[in-house]
């Protein structure tokens, strides 16, 4: 039943009745199988685009501050390779960092593996756990060959299946690394014509909110990478100067690399966990749970305090949300989750709150007076 001003009127029921034109699905159907295609390069192209938007305004100030004889393509080469530096250089000195670290630790524990490694003066003294940890440790590592002994009972062949893993990890990502980079420089020359056409298609889709949710996507992107990078760089001077305090050697080569690892939320703990166990097996001065306690403090203040605070005005999600975003993306894409998935959620709360506000708007139509109906 319809009703119009009193008046009930008999609506038939309506069919569904749907035909695509044979466009629409050729259409689709290639694009199925242009993304079964490239799936393999979606993590550099996610990574390419990421970093093109939220470097695309100190490229905008690079550029003009060029030579003006100088083109697209060249200034487009120079800051790729400029921003390669900048976000490879750090990892790429964090890599040898640990290898530096890990070979002179495995040295210095063969070394005294000959003699028995002694359990720290410290160790006995400890609350709760103290005696019972120190008589573990003079059964199972104070006797000459202990570890060496531990490294028998290893399987060989989980081992192996281990440097495998570890060996395809790298290959793939170094692939990734570099399309990555190859893209970038393909964004930078033809940013901004990919910016106006994907735009001229939101808008073509979805009306006059395609601007707004493009602005908020790309706010949402530059909030997410530089809440990464601060949070990153808080937490490698601060676990640094904390490592310093705490007496532990080459304290500002652990800070950088927890401060790296802390680009991902949760991971930087496992740098400090290293330290401990570093500082602990190899009888050092510093006293290790001053380190662990001083750079656990220190990340807990970047992930919860900073991060939430620097990608506020951006993204305007709860910490939780944020965490979620990013713990989730990385699952899913590597690194570049990191960013993309705190993105999507904001785009999402963007689109339930529009349809809030659409389902709030009353209806004036249905609400005028001397409309009634029944039945």
């Amino acid at each position: 039943m319809h009703c119009t001003d009193g008046k009930a009127t008999a609506v038939a029921p309506a069919t569904m009745n749907v035909r695509l034109p044979p466009g629409v699905i050729y259409a689709a159907l290639l694009i199925v199988v242009s993304a079964w295609i490239l799936h393999s390069f979606l993590q550099a192209l996610l990574a390419a685009c990421v970093t093109a938007i939220a470097s695309w305004p100190l490229y905008k100030r690079i550029a003009a501050a060029l030579p003006p004889r100088m083109g697209r393509a060249a200034k487009s080469l120079i800051f790729t390779l400029g921003m390669a530096v900048f976000v490879l250089g750090p990892f790429i000195f964090a890599f040898g960092a640990l290898l530096v670290e890990t070979r002179a630790l495995l040295l210095e524990l063969a070394a005294a593996d000959k003699t028995g490694i002694v359990a720290p003066a410290w160790l006995a003294q400890t609350p709760l756990i103290g005696p019972w940890a120190a008589a573990g440790w003079q059964s199972e590592l104070a006797h000459p060959g202990a570890l060496l002994q531990w490294t028998h009972r290893a399987d060989a062949s989980a081992l192996l299946a281990w440097a495998q893993s570890l060996g395809q990890f790298m290959i793939r990502h170094v692939f990734i690394i570099g399309f990555a980079t190859l893209l970038l420089f393909f964004f930078y020359q033809q940013g901004e014509a990919l910016a106006r056409q994907f735009r001229r298609l939101l808008r073509a889709r979805i009306g006059e909110r395609a601007d707004r949710y493009a602005d908020l996507a790309t706010r949402a992107v530059r909030a997410s990478v530089n809440s990464m990078l601060v949070v990153s760089l808080f937490d490698g001077f601060g676990t640094g100067i904390g490592y310093m305090v705490a007496g532990v050697p080459h304290a500002p080569v652990w800070g950088a690399v927890t401060g790296l690892l802390a680009l991902v939320p949760f991971v930087g703990y496992v740098a400090v966990l290293a330290l401990t166990l570093q500082l602990a097996l190899t009888s050092a001065a510093a006293p290790p749970l001053v380190a662990f306690a001083l750079g656990c403090l220190v990340l807990f203040c970047g992930d919860k305090i900073l991060r939430p605070v620097v990608a506020r005005d951006g993204m305007r999600l709860p910490f939780v949300w944020v965490l979620m975003g990013c713990l989730g993306g990385f699952e899913v894409l590597g690194l570049v989750g990191l960013v993309i998935g705190p993105v999507v959620l904001t785009l999402v709360r963007e689109l339930w709150a529009q349809r809030v506000r659409d389902v709030a708007v009353p209806d004036l139509a249905s609400a005028a007076p001397g409309v009634e109906c029944d039945g």
